[in-house]
């Protein structure tokens, strides 16, 4: 029996530049959280005595100004070193782009994957067999595992691949493959990188995908981490997933129907809270939140979005202190069906826009009226949701 680690898409030191528009995000907080994730790999692997580490592509995030990604990297995989851990892995599309990647000597007990030509590396005292091919530039069209060399008999055989597999939603088509032609290589365990979110593509073999290892934006939501792969004496790997991650990012959707008044909404997002900190108690969590659904406070709401905006702020700093960052709300209530048409200016507001509209010409003259008045919005509202 033994056990090695499935983690992909690292992405050391992701700059993460827009943190700084946020006020009082704990941006050095987030920004460190990469390189602190990997270390909680780098210590799970060692606490678990691993037989290797495999890394399946975007071990780094692009091109650096220095080498502080790369040095901090030597000085992490040294650990693994010691600890007489190899680290197995291929250059993903970010690795491609990086100098640092090309140029960077690592230590001994590191192996990458060359570009031009599926490899094969054997770990004779274990009998397992890894193959794999890079990342030569960033944008990889080509079915990689096409030309993979069929599995070597009498040993545990794992590919390692930087792929979108059949397309994933949100991630760019790069080396796409079928399940089918990973299958037919008769590997053991398939090592898949590229996809953010994990997820198991066949349980036999295993073709899988171990998302990246910390979530760095409000669309990667969730526990982050590594597989843990254990291999009986038979053969058969055992997955176990291992969360890494320093910041979870989440999205809480408050439910807005019913409420007798905003307070009630302020009331159901401390609920939310709570339960996320439960959690992750030990984690900094980031939510973006949504007050979404059907409500008779829509109008409360509508009138005075910032006041309601920071008492759900107000919240978590009451309830988590520095434990939990609000990152964004956004208020998506309705009226409820029926209602009859607010007082005042708010109900006279889509006649007037109507007006206009068949009005181009006075239309434009609120052009620099209107301009003025988006530079005063609160950042909150201009942003795309």
């Amino acid at each position: 029996m033994f056990k090695f680690i499935h983690a992909a898409d690292i992405h050391l030191d992701s700059p993460l530049l827009k943190l700084d528009a946020y006020e009082g995000a704990p941006a050095a907080e987030i920004r460190g959280a990469t390189r602190r994730a990997f270390e909680n790999l780098v210590r799970t692997a060692i606490e678990e005595a691993v037989a290797f580490v495999v890394i399946a592509g975007d071990l780094f995030d692009g091109d650096w100004k220095d080498y502080n990604t790369g040095l901090y990297l030597v000085s992490q995989v040294s650990k693994l070193r010691e600890a007489g851990i190899p680290v197995v892995g291929v250059a993903g599309n970010h690795d491609a782009a990086s100098t640092i990647t090309r140029s960077l000597r690592m230590p001994e007990n590191v192996h990458f994957f060359p570009s031009d030509r599926p490899d094969t590396l054997r770990l004779e005292r274990l009998g397992v067999v890894l193959h794999g091919r890079s990342f030569g530039t960033p944008a990889v069209k080509t079915d990689l595992a096409q030309s993979y060399p069929s599995a070597a008999a009498g040993c545990f055989n794992v590919g390692v691949l930087h792929t979108c597999a059949t397309g994933r939603e949100g991630h760019e088509p790069y080396a796409p493959c079928s399940l089918e032609t990973l299958r037919a290589k008769g590997y053991d365990y398939w090592a898949l990188g590229h996809v953010h979110r994990r997820e198991v593509l066949l349980d036999d073999p295993p073709v899988v995908f171990a998302g990246n290892t910390q979530g760095r934006h409000a669309r990667e939501t969730g526990a982050k981490g590594c597989y843990l792969v254990t291999v009986d004496d038979a053969g058969r790997p055992t997955l176990n997933f291992k969360a890494l991650d320093v910041v979870r990012w989440e999205a809480a959707t408050v439910d807005a129907s019913g409420a007798e008044n905003a307070y009630d909404l302020i009331d159901r997002f401390r609920e939310a809270l709570l339960s996320y900190l439960e959690r992750a108690p030990d984690l900094l969590t980031v939510l973006r939140v949504t007050v979404a659904g059907e409500t008779s406070v829509h109008d409360e709401i509508l009138s005075d979005p910032e006041r309601w905006m920071h008492e759900i702020r107000s919240v978590a700093v009451d309830e988590a202190g520095e434990r939990a960052w609000i990152e964004k709300v956004m208020f998506r209530t309705r009226p409820p069906a029926g209602a009859g048409k607010p007082e005042g200016a708010v109900g006279d507001l889509p006649a007037l826009i109507d007006e206009l509209s068949a009005a181009p010409d006075v239309l434009s003259g609120f052009s620099s009226e209107l301009a003025d008045l988006g530079k005063k919005l609160p950042r909150e509202f201009k942003e795309a949701p």
